[in-house]
């Protein structure tokens, strides 16, 4: 396999311009880890998990976008799921972390966008929640909302993005395939000096390890030395000038991770660390300018009518079963 790698390669960077469907890696052969994908290799794949994009693409200056996702298609304030977010290197802006690490819990989607965008999208999701049947008496809600900095392939200082573009993220989210590349909040991005985007994929365990499914979505925008399946591509293939960019190691990604496994806030914290070695086996060191963000969510929760309780009663994972989770989310955020 790692013989071809030079072939497969070439013929990927070949196809960026191209306007047919491009092909996902496993396409041209390139198969990251032994545990099976989930049928759509997405985070759809996690039941329930919608994905929506807004792309904006105005003459040669505006490229940039909306990527939205929802852990599942009810009310996000009033039926929250358990997450985390952990940093890598924390230059940049997510808005709401704070609140998520302290309670533990997302109550509204996840919005990612690019970096001076970030207050309009997320005055757009508070007006989402707010209208939402069931929050007419809310007073507090916390939008999450990501970002990376695209502002070599758009003017950014133009802040092109309106509430519309970001509510048609939110509403037109589904469940099923996940479009990938140039599109929403991937519109502008550039990775290891070539165009990046936004990129999924997903792990179905076994039965005999919880059968529980582990779904990645990234927005990429990050630098480094770009390996595929542990091989630099510099030196293999011979490109070290042929890079449109500089590579500094600067840049962003946000990685978004769902599983349905039954997981609290601390395992969940633990989980989002591996999505970080699956970041570095591309290529990555998480250098100074860079912001490294993953956001965590279970889809597996207590029911909404525990919520006005004292208590709720959650069954997690045991820390010897995390293993297989732990080797899914790199294996899923590695290809993504």
């Amino acid at each position: 396999m790692k013989g071809n790698l030079p072939v497969l390669f070439l013929l990927f960077a070949s196809s960026l311009d191209a306007q047919t469907q491009r092909p996902r890696a496993r396409d041209i052969g390139i198969v990251v880890g032994s545990i099976p994908t989930g049928p759509l290799n997405a985070i759809t794949d996690v039941a329930g998990v919608r994905v929506g994009h807004t792309t904006i693409a105005r003459g040669d200056s505006i490229n940039t976008g909306i990527t939205a996702i929802l852990p599942h298609g009810g009310n996000p304030f009033r039926d929250k799921v358990p997450a985390a977010i952990v940093v890598g290197n924390g230059f940049g802006k997510l808005a709401g972390s704070t609140q998520v690490n302290e309670l533990g819990e997302l109550e509204s989607p996840i919005v990612l966008t690019c970096t001076l965008c970030v207050p309009r999208a997320a005055d757009a999701v508070l007006t989402w929640l707010l209208g939402l049947p069931g929050n007419e008496d809310v007073r507090s809600a916390n939008p999450v909302v990501g970002e990376t900095n695209d502002g070599f392939l758009n003017n950014i200082r133009a802040r092109p993005i309106t509430e519309a573009d970001v509510l048609s993220a939110i509403r037109g989210a589904a469940e099923g395939p996940v479009a990938e590349g140039a599109v929403g909040a991937g519109r502008g991005t550039v990775a290891f000096g070539w165009k990046g985007g936004i990129g999924t994929s997903s792990r179905k365990l076994p039965e005999k390890w919880g059968g529980w499914t582990v779904g990645v979505l990234v927005q990429t925008n990050f630098g480094g030395d770009l390996r595929i399946q542990g091989v630099p591509i510099e030196i293999k293939v011979g490109v070290q000038h042929a890079a449109p960019l500089p590579q500094n190691g600067d840049g962003s990604i946000i990685m978004v991770v769902a599983t349905d496994a039954p997981l609290d806030h601390l395992r969940l914290v633990r989980l989002a660390n591996r999505a970080l070695a699956g970041l570095a086996r591309t290529g990555s060191s998480m250098s100074n300018g860079s912001g490294d963000y993953v956001i965590a969510f279970s889809t597996a929760r207590p029911p909404p009518s525990q919520f006005d309780r004292p208590t709720a009663t959650l069954e997690v994972v045991t820390n010897d079963g995390m293993s297989p989770l732990f080797q899914a989310v790199a294996d899923a955020t590695e290809e993504a």
